[in-house]
């Protein structure tokens, strides 16, 4: 082998810094290097001076890598090519593929590597240049020729003009199992793979010579041992690279006669399987191991041309994990990687075969549902996923609660191509995200004009917030024991400068979707700590001020520090407050918000369950939550009248919060029967249009001074 200080090694990179630290372990490691600063300077180089090994950058201004590569191809330089590069894109890793480079390193590279790959890349181009020496002292040096021949890490072979093997060289042994006196007299067409003989009849055993023999042509050999082949590729078969030419005899006539050929053919198990790598990556998410967006419209395409040929029906899904950000911020990104990986798994558990799956970003995936018969297909998937994730997760010894939302479009009815359904099935689960998540919702023409209206709301809101275009409005609660008001809930309007007062059920969605909860949220607590400071000062009334919090508002870092503060600057005391939650929040973190909550009562502050029935009802948070009270959802006090059944869970939810010694509230008391009714059975503490709407500061205030309950007590009510 030649010494390193014989080669030539040229370094290409347009940065500086990076040509200077190649440079220097290139020469700390015995190598003789040249540098060039860009494409145009290695072009000067390699027409100055014979360079053995470049080490080759792709981006760089003016004459990229890639121009440089074929630059060097078309002038036939003897020059091996290593890219070092930071680019990773699919493309550009194939050019350097079909250029023929000797490797590709992506930067940031280990030191050792590409030391590693140069050692290598010269090793093989001394090997290739004995081989093509041997090819010049055949006639010569038999002896010379089997001994390189045998060396080389190729195959390497002859046949006659039969096609049978007359040579081979060591190498056969190891790549692919055989004996070498097994192939001797054997046809090359006997270890040739069955699909590519016809293409091998014409290379394999090759008559031409010179520019006119083909070269780097790719087929496939059969191993003795089936353990050989890789296990992307036809079992029992070695991908080769080959190279062929014909080997003639000069007659004494002036004529040249064909004796054979003599080939070389190099294992590309490697190479094959960094292309199988590369092409994986291209069109797959690493995470997941699921299709990725590029993939997915590549079949969405397909379906949809077949779909148009056979006159069939397909859907397009659009699905989002609802609130999978508060993993993230609270667990972390390796957490949040974990639980995405056990969400596609369970995904792909409710597919059907020919069905694709696939991430299409963050938490959001995609799904093509091919050969559909109507909505009630795509139905039955949608309904097989949430079930799937009713399930919780364990990650690292967590227990994590995950719903989805599940937009879908239908072909040829909402759409007849990628773009539209892939649009239409977005839209569609943005609107179940706004009607309370965790739902399926087929697309409709009607929610183009909510989209619109939805952006329209969310430019205006962030124009409220810099105006403070929101006030509160407040509505009583009331013991219809005593007749007094015990406490006040502090509700949020939008006071719309052209759409006059809006109602948070419209716009709490868009602020929850956007962020702006968070400074919404804040607003509103300040401003209602504000009310009540100004109350106690004038000597108005004691009475407690409850407040709704947001999912997002007790997930964010700061929630309790920020609320302790809010309270210590306007001078009131934690029992003043009584903060308002619902059951899906909790469940959705239980261990994070058990923690903030369990601070948050350290400092006097009462939490109630808002909606109490609603949501997943499970007794065992009632045990773990420093709860103080429970409200009875409006729902199951509207249906007292109408429907006895649901005035049974009315009275479970009364027994329950007796049993576990927690204060109760019903929302949504209209009517005095549901008074009686619920008064008889024990729930004294009542919120509703019956005792009054949600009103201003200025008539709240005139309410608590006036004490109207007080003056007609419910005592003797039932």
């Amino acid at each position: 082998m030649t010494n390193k200080n014989d080669q030539i090694i040229l370094l290409v990179d347009d940065e500086p810094r990076l040509l200077e630290s190649l440079r220097d372990l290139m020469t700390l490691n015995g190598f003789q290097v040249v540098t060039a600063s860009g494409g145009k300077e290695a072009l000067l180089v390699l027409n100055k001076q014979e360079i053995d090994l470049m080490l080759l950058d792709l981006k760089m201004p003016g004459f990229s890598g890639h121009q440089v590569m074929d630059y060097v191809e078309e002038n036939d330089f003897d020059t091996t090519v290593i890219v070092v590069s930071g680019e990773s894109s699919y493309d550009a890793m194939s050019q350097v593929l079909r250029r023929r480079a000797y490797d590709y390193i992506k930067k940031p590279y280990s030191p050792d590597e590409l030391l590693q790959t140069v050692e290598n890349a010269l090793i093989t181009r001394y090997l290739e240049k004995e081989n093509r020496l041997i090819l010049h002292q055949l006639q010569e040096s038999e002896k010379l020729h089997r001994y390189l021949v045998n060396s080389s890490p190729d195959i390497v072979y002859m046949l006659d003009d039969k096609g049978r093997f007359t040579f081979v060289n060591d190498c056969i042994v190891k790549v692919l199992g055989y004996n070498k006196d097994e192939l001797i007299g054997m046809h090359h067409e006997d270890i040739v793979f069955m699909e590519d003989t016809e293409q091998a009849r014409y290379v394999f055993n090759e008559r031409r010579t010179g520019e006119r023999a083909p070269r780097n042509v790719e087929l496939r050999l059969k191993c003795k041992d089936k353990d050989r082949s890789p296990k992307y590729f036809v079992t029992n078969t070695i991908p080769i690279e080959l190279t062929a030419t014909g080997v003639y005899r000069n007659k004494e006539s002036g004529k040249s006669q064909f004796i054979g050929t003599y080939g070389v053919a190099r294992d590309i198990t490697d190479r094959k399987e960094a292309e199988r790598t590369i092409n994986f990556q291209a069109y797959h998410d690493l995470l997941t191991r699921l299709p990725n967006r590029a993939l997915f419209k590549d079949r969405l395409n397909l379906a949809v041309a077949q779909a148009k040929r056979s006159s069939q029906r397909l859907a397009v899904m659009f699905l989002d994990l609802d609130r999978f950000k508060l993993v993230n911020d609270t667990l972390g990104h390796i957490f949040g990687d974990e639980l995405l990986q056990a969400v596609s798994h369970r995904l792909q558990q409710c597919l059907r075969e020919g069905d694709t799956l696939a991430r299409f970003g963050g938490d959001e995936f995609t799904l093509l549902l091919p050969q559909i018969y109507g909505q009630e297909d795509a139905e039955a998937i949608c309904k097989k996923i949430i079930h799937m994730l009713r399930e919780p997760f364990y990650v690292e010894g967590h227990e994590l609660y995950v719903t989805i939302s599940i937009g879908v479009a239908m072909y040829p009815h909402d759409g007849t191509n990628m773009d539209v359904l892939v649009k239409n099935a977005d839209i569609a689960m943005y609107h179940i995200k706004g009607r309370g998540k965790n739902d399926y919702q087929f697309f409709s023409r009607e929610m183009n004009d909510v989209s619109i209206q939805r952006l329209s709301l969310e430019r205006d809101m962030r124009k409220a917030v810099e105006d403070e275009q929101f006030v509160l409005h407040y509505q009583p609660q009331v013991d219809v024991v005593t007749g007094k008001i015990t406490a006040v809930e502090a509700l949020i309007r939008w006071q719309h400068p052209k759409l006059g007062i809006i109602a948070p059920s419209d716009f709490i969605s868009v602020a929850e979707d956007t962020g702006l909860i968070l400074p919404i949220g804040e607003w509103a607590i300040r401003n209602a700590c504000e009310t009540l400071r100004r109350w106690r000062d004038d000597g108005t009334s004691d009475v407690r001020m409850a407040v709704n919090l947001s999912a997002l508002q007790v997930e964010h870092r700061s929630f309790v520090k920020t609320l302790v503060k809010i309270l210590k600057d306007f001078g009131l005391s934690g029992k003043d407050l009584e903060l308002e939650i619902t059951e899906n929040l909790i469940m959705q973190d239980m261990e994070n918000t058990v923690q903030k909550l369990i601070q948050l009562t350290g400092s006097g502050i009462q939490i109630a369950i808002d909606d109490f029935g609603t949501g997943y009802s499970s007794l065992s948070y009632l045990q773990k939550l420093p709860i103080h009270t429970l409200k009875i959802d409006r729902s199951f006090v509207h249906e007292i009248k109408s429907n006895p059944e649901e005035a049974c869970i009315v009275d479970a939810i009364i027994a329950m919060a007796k049993g576990l010694k927690l204060n109760l509230i019903a929302e949504g008391v209209e009517t005095e029967e549901q008074v009686k009714y619920l008064h008889k059975r024990g729930c004294s503490e009542m919120q509703g249009f019956f005792f009054g709407k949600p009103i201003p500061e200025k008539k709240t205030r005139e309410l608590l001074i006036k004490k109207p309950f007080e003056q007609n007590p419910y005592s003797e009510v039932g």
